[in-house]
């Protein structure tokens, strides 16, 4: 697989159809990437805590990561 010029990777089709869900999880372990589906209808959402909404706190734009948590660590 090739990213773009803008980071992005494209998931086959063959591989996307095998779950029932257009979300994945992305995790980092050493140098590998750990691609997990994430089905958000089977979340408890009484166990999460939502610190940041786009559209709700930033006018539905998106924050950079390294400018997110700058912010999230002023608050503890």
């Amino acid at each position: 697989m090739k990213a773009t010029s803008r980071g992005q990777v494209t998931l086959p089709a063959k591989w996307r159809k095998n779950f029932k869900t257009n979300q994945y999880l992305i995790k980092e372990q050493g140098r590998a990437l750990i691609i997990t589906p994430l089905d958000v209808d089977e979340l408890d959402d009484s166990s999460w805590d939502i610190v940041f909404d786009a559209k709700r706190d930033n006018k539905g734009k998106a924050v950079p990561i390294d400018d997110f948590l700058k912010i999230l660590k002023k608050t503890l």
